[in-house]
């Protein structure tokens, strides 16, 4: 009999349940391999799988589909798989077939819309770039944030954080981030933000329920601390509604860096896990519109590109600063992708051996 080879789309869900078992997701990764054996129950994803165009790794296809079966368990269908999600069983096989019978259309149209964690985690790394900037500059901060989602990075200003041993933010936040700690200490500088505005093609809002489950749901099942802290977050945001923009980023990047820019202060255009879904083409035109902007930076309007994103080989993810009117771009870090550690190595000699995320 003859066996057909299997695509990389369909690989996917192994190899992403390989990479939450060894960031100690055990109960996902268990899931994504039940997925990957009882994906034939939902014929319309299982065909969106198999005929998945472009790389199915940066695309996340896994992640979709775990995000919608944790959406459906948090709905309580089918009943088996919220049990499972619950504790009451640790039948995988018969709980992800049963949904995955039931519920492929739900499924196969979650699939069709990009992951959107948000995840907050990751302001710990935005702040310590931000404090390397205000070291060296010390000037207040104009934020301009590509793929804002619901805009819960924009208020990173009202959040606490441990850094190493340093202690930053706003200590009476209920948002507390402490990612381990690697490397010496960011520089200790007073971040100061006068504005923070972003942008998304889909923008979440923390005030609209469905928008606030969609987050959830994308966080992982095994990990209740990391939901703890995106629900306080979402608080926070309801409190006070990030601006986020709705359009294409590229085009409003460059609308953004034609706008004046008062002296004395730095604008920092950042982005967190979003290069990934863009095409090559779409890349480049955000390079050149950095690369023009950063042509009329001075030392009284500096422009920085702060980016937290998978290197091209998706071998670890970095946190890269690029600082005009010099054109210096540096690798501050490397980051777990959610944000759970950062291995500082700053502005000095980057030679000493680095952690990896594979």
């Amino acid at each position: 009999m003859k066996v057909l080879a299997r695509t990389s789309s369909e690989q996917a869900f192994v190899r992403q349940a390989e990479r939450c078992r060894l960031t100690g997701s055990a109960f996902v990764a268990a899931v994504l391999e039940a997925v990957d054996r009882q994906l034939a129950h939902a014929p319309l994803s299982s065909k969106m799988v198999r005929g998945w165009r472009g790389d199915p790794a940066a695309a996340a296809i896994a992640l979709r589909v775990n995000g919608a079966l944790h959406a459906l368990a948090r709905r309580g269908r089918p009943q088996y798989l919220a049990d499972l999600y619950n504790g009451e069983h640790d039948d995988f096989d018969g709980a992800i077939a049963a949904a995955l019978s039931q519920e492929d259309e739900f499924i196969a149209d979650w699939m069709r819309h990009p992951t959107q964690t948000n995840e907050v985690a990751r302001g710990a790394a935005i702040m310590s770039a931000l404090m390397v900037v205000a070291a060296e500059h010390g000037m207040p901060f104009e934020i301009l944030e590509l793929g804002s989602s619901c805009g819960l990075n924009l208020n990173l200003a009202r959040y606490s954080y441990k850094l190493g041993t340093v202690s930053v933010g706003d200590p009476s936040s209920a948002v507390y981030i402490e990612p381990q700690w690697f490397g010496a200490d960011p520089p200790v500088a007073f971040v100061s933000i006068l504005g923070a505005r972003g942008v998304d093609l889909n923008p979440l809002k923390a005030s609209n329920q469905a928008h606030r489950e969609r987050l959830l749901s994308f966080t992982w099942a095994d990990q209740p601390a990391r939901s703890r802290r995106l629900e306080e977050a979402l608080k926070t945001a309801v409190m006070h509604p990030p601006r986020v923009d709705e359009g294409d980023a590229k085009l409003w990047l460059a609308q953004q860096l034609a706008e004046p820019q008062p002296a004395g202060v730095c604008r920092a255009v950042v982005h967190t896990m979003f290069l990934q879904y863009l095409d090559d083409q779409a890349q480049q035109e955000i390079a050149a519109a950095m690369s023009a902007a950063g042509a009329e930076a001075t030392a009284e309007r500096p422009l920085v590109e702060i980016g937290f994103e998978w290197t091209p080989d998706r071998r670890e993810v970095q946190l890269r600063l690029t600082s005009w009117p010099d054109g210096e771009s540096t690798v501050l870090a490397t980051c777990h992708p959610y944000g759970d550690w950062v291995d500082w190595v700053g502005r000095g000699e980057q030679t000493r051996e680095r952690r990896q995320y594979r």
